[in-house]
């Protein structure tokens, strides 16, 4: 079963992340597939809109746990440097509207992929979730930029410690994401949204999507290189080898 599935209907190429069985984690397949299909829609003239989304009730659970039960061999650095650094960059600047569509719970560097997108559309039970806390690393794939960004600072540190869910309603009057809509009319509100873009002036929108890039996140690539710096420090802490512990034993973590 392929990791990733992709559609192409009236200018709206459709991504859909298709590891249902692990609530849509990433895993180094699913990025790399993810990469070379933001690549492919670059260059495709038919391709005008790109929507990301999940399969069954999950947008993602954010990174694979089962990929860093050896934290000890894995330099963190390196990993977002290959993985979810070049991907929110890849987003951020495709000259096409990319529309994140939040089925269900998103959290950790999936938060940071969703966050990239240009819109965020949201069923009425999705949950967002940090993450990153609750296994003893810092936020990464710009989370510590975007979230801020669009929630405030005071917010996006408050949920970053406590690790508590965001609700789609608070969500949309926080700023987080641009619509709700109900479960059942989720994808075809989504595709319907997607289509009347799609035959907008693309060509205007990846240029003001420039300007905005410009004015309001210029300093993106330097972000993502500090958080790859720290997670690198995080990443051989003590902490994280607890909290990737208490997470694989299904107990809370006692951090010291």
């Amino acid at each position: 079963m392929t990791s990733l599935l992709s559609a192409l209907q009236a200018g709206v190429l459709t991504l859909t992340l298709n590891r249902p069985e692990r609530a849509n984690a990433f895993n180094l397949e699913l990025i790399s597939e993810l990469q070379g299909a933001f690549f492919q829609a670059e260059k495709d003239s038919p391709t005008r809109v790109i929507v990301l989304t999940g399969s069954g009730k999950a947008f993602s659970a954010g990174h694979d746990i089962s990929e860093m039960k050896h934290s000890d061999s894995i330099s963190y650095r390196e990993h977002v440097g290959k993985t979810y650094n070049p991907l929110v960059l890849q987003i951020r600047r495709i000259e096409k509207p990319v529309i994140a569509a939040i089925n269900g719970p998103c959290a950790g560097a999936a938060l940071g992929v969703a966050l990239a997108c240009d819109l965020r559309f949201a069923t009425d039970d999705a949950k967002f979730v940090v993450g990153f806390s609750g296994i003893g690393l810092v936020p990464d794939s710009a989370v510590s930029l975007l979230l801020p960004a669009l929630i405030g600072l005071g917010r996006a540190e408050e949920f970053y410690f406590s690790n508590a869910p965001i609700s789609a309603q608070q969500a949309l009057e926080w700023g987080l994401i641009n619509r709700i809509f109900s479960a059942t009319s989720f994808a075809n509100e989504t595709l319907a949204y997607a289509t009347q873009l799609a035959s907008g002036p693309v060509g205007a929108f990846g240029l003001a999507k420039r300007a905005f890039n410009t004015a309001v996140l210029p300093n993106l690539a330097d972000v993502l290189n500090t958080e790859a710096d720290l997670q690198e420090i995080a990443g051989k802490g003590a902490e994280h080898k607890e909290g990737i512990a208490a997470f694989l034993e299904k107990r809370k973590p006692k951090y010291i």
